[in-house]
């Protein structure tokens, strides 16, 4: 075979490749990127000059693909993949060092490369903008469902407000009557009880669904910690759980409701107390960046299920046990937090626990 013959060629299986390449990537599925890279690594092995002595490679940050699991010592030619202008992989050719040098790679077999490496990026940017499409979907429509919560919420809360206030009026006047009687007079502090806890539940109901009025006023974070802490000092004590606060300055100015912001604590830190093993750490940090204050609460608890991610500012969704909680503790949090135009997210901890962070403008 001439040489013009034997260039034709190469030029044509390059061709072919880069024809196959871009039919991989139109036709790529998200779920299935793994298998459409494979493809294109042993698509590439068959333009080189040597496809059958060649192996290709594709690194990414996700993914390490290979058309040979064995390589030994190697001459290699590659190419970066780039995302966004920045270099998050590469795909190289191989021979072996011991029949090949570095020469014997075309010139063209390094274009070659070179372009299905743009082709690469390409397809790694679509697939990074669609699953922030789908991240920013979600969270909209998590956004949509606590805020339908929220209207139905503040109504129930509403209508059995005045019931409760009617049952506990009516119970306190029953028990003035009954002075003599012990065994009804137990009774009715019973329903007292009961009528006064369900009014609490409301309460809660009502902060979720931001019904509550707000005072807002320039507030100190800083003693606002330190009183949540005392106030739960015998707290930390009985269950044996330590505490550990980490902030750099005596004091982050914001502007918010005194008493919802100590209950955002407060809240939290209960939380964290609940799910902390014997002699476990809660961490408080706090910190102020040109336009927040963010506040991070952080334990060394059994951490979130991807379930309890989804639904943990749910009200009434509760991880604790029957009787332990009622599944309000953090919507309060969150319908304070929003009301205060500001941002909580909860996520796992990269070695073990939950951390809960808190962002509230200054302003």
């Amino acid at each position: 075979m001439s040489t013009t013959e034997q260039a034709l060629q190469e030029r044509i299986k390059e061709l072919t490749c880069l024809y196959e390449v871009s039919s991989f990537i139109v036709n790529a599925n998200v779920e299935l990127i793994e298998e459409t890279l494979k493809a294109i690594a042993f698509s590439v092995k068959k333009a080189f000059q040597f496809p059958k002595k060649t192996e290709v490679t594709i690194i990414t940050a996700t993914h390490s693909i290979t058309t040979n699991d064995n390589l030994k010592k190697t001459v290699i030619i590659d190419s970066e993949i780039h995302l966004f202008n920045e270099s998050k992989g590469n795909i190289s050719a191989h021979l072996n060092a011991s029949e090949y040098t570095a020469s014997d790679f075309l010139v063209e077999e390094q274009s070659l490369l070179n372009n299905v490496a743009l082709k690469l990026g390409s397809l790694l940017e679509r697939i990074e903008i669609q699953k922030n499409e789908t991240s920013l979907k979600r969270q909209m429509e998590h956004a949509d469902r606590l805020g339908i919560l929220g209207e139905i919420t503040a109504g129930i809360a509403h209508e059995l407000n005045t019931p409760l206030a009617n049952i506990l009026g009516f119970a306190e006047l029953l028990k003035s009557d009954l002075k003599a009687n012990d065994k009804s007079l137990e009774d009715v502090d019973k329903i007292i009880k009961n009528a006064i806890f369900s009014r609490e539940v409301v309460k809660k109901l009502m902060f979720f669904a931001c019904e509550m009025p707000q005072e807002m006023k320039r507030v100190n974070l800083i003693p606002n910690i330190k009183n949540s802490i005392n106030l739960l000092d015998a707290t930390f004590r009985k269950e044996q759980v330590k505490y550990l606060v980490k902030v750099e300055d005596d004091e982050l100015w914001l502007r918010a409701d005194p008493i919802q912001l100590t209950q955002i604590i407060f809240n939290l830190l209960m939380n964290a107390i609940y799910f902390s093993p014997k002699n476990g750490l809660v961490t408080i940090e706090a910190k102020t960046t040109a336009k927040d204050v963010i506040l991070k609460i952080s334990d060394e608890g059994k951490g979130f299920t991807t379930e309890d991610l989804d639904k943990v500012f749910q009200p009434f969704y509760t991880t604790k046990p029957l009787g332990d909680g009622s599944g309000l503790g953090l919507s309060v949090v969150h319908g304070i937090v929003a009301s205060h135009k500001g941002i909580i997210t909860a996520k796992n901890n990269p070695n073990k626990g939950a951390i809960f962070t808190i962002t509230l403008p200054k302003e």
